[in-house]
């Protein structure tokens, strides 16, 4: 395994790592979710995502347990807070930030998180309201560093023009959606992001474990699969089409003549980014795990990369 530091922190997380977004606590058996984390420490991965929303706590709460009794400075944490909660908690106004912030701590059986998100931007809070509430949060020690998800370059410019002087907090690292078939972070957030000290923690590098080539166009997915899932499935959007679906199985030669597994070959590809700290993986059995942490220190040659575009231009959002 690699380790790469996150952004301007003083974080060094492993490149792959383990996210529990529908999956532990929540849409996977409690005997496997434990095994996939279990094998996530033997294969050298150190940092785990999570968020409240997840399960509404489940998975905040299973990590807790799952992590009890291990040497808390052998590990990287990280939570996310917006989406409700409740009827009437959600957002990320201070109030909700000191609240949603506790909360987590007490389900994770933590003093703290090394990296407390946005989930996503709030538009009904201030700005400054936000960023001197997480300011707040790093002060108290109730988080090392400070990051968001899926926020707009004008989001991003702004809060980094409020935190430019001394006394608050700036942000460390940015969570988007990222994979060989969505690239829209390219264009704007990677190198703004790139240029300020922000490193990517992205999220859905297999899109939806599509690009581990499991679907088949025109066939029912796998009974076992994402897909098959009446909670998971309906998350994987248009990821599912068939033109994209028969685009990625023409990666299967791609794959095979660089000596990677299709998943390997997709998580390589976007830890290629310099600016890609992490890769997330929703790993929802331990061989999977193991599989997508050999993907760590692959460098792909310009031919491969060729390739991969060429075969993916059609399916590429």
């Amino acid at each position: 395994m690699e380790y790469r530091q996150l952004g301007a922190s003083e974080l060094v997380v492993s490149d792959v790592s383990l996210g529990s977004w529908l999956t532990y606590g929540v849409g996977v058996e409690r005997e496997r979710a434990e095994a996939c984390v279990r094998k996530a420490f033997d294969v050298g991965i150190n940092f785990f995502d999570t968020a409240n929303a997840y399960g509404r706590g489940a998975a905040e709460s299973f990590l807790g347990e799952v992590l009890a009794g291990i040497d808390r400075s052998s590990y990287v944490l990280a939570t996310k807070v917006f989406f409700p909660m409740s009827r009437t908690d959600r957002g990320l106004s201070a109030a909700q930030i000191r609240k949603q912030c506790d909360a987590s701590l007490a389900r994770l059986r933590t003093d703290h998180v090394d990296l407390y998100q946005c989930h996503r931007y709030d538009r009904g809070t201030p700005l400054e309201e936000t960023m001197a509430a997480l300011t707040d949060v790093v002060r108290e020690g109730k988080a090392r560093y400070i990051g968001f998800s899926e926020w707009s370059p004008a989001q991003i410019r702004a809060a980094l023009e409020l935190t430019a002087g001394e006394g608050a907090e700036r942000f460390v690292s940015s969570q988007p959606q990222y994979s060989m078939l969505w690239r829209r972070p390219e264009k704007e957030v990677i190198p703004l992001c790139a240029a300020n000290g922000i490193g990517q923690i992205v999220w859905s590098p297999l899109a939806q474990g599509v690009l581990t080539g499991k679907y088949p166009p025109g066939a029912p997915p796998p009974a076992d699969s994402r897909a098959s899932s009446e909670l998971m499935g309906g998350m994987m959007g248009d990821f599912r089409d068939d033109v994209v679906l028969s685009a990625v199985q023409r990666l299967r030669p791609v794959a095979e003549g660089a000596g990677l597994s299709m998943a390997q070959l997709a998580l390589a590809w976007v830890l290629r980014e310099p600016n890609v700290s992490s890769a997330i993986i929703g790993a929802t059995k331990p061989e999977q795990v193991a599989d997508n942490a050999a993907a760590s220190g692959v460098a792909l040659d310009a031919g491969v990369l060729a390739a991969v575009d060429e075969v993916l231009a059609p399916a590429v959002r």
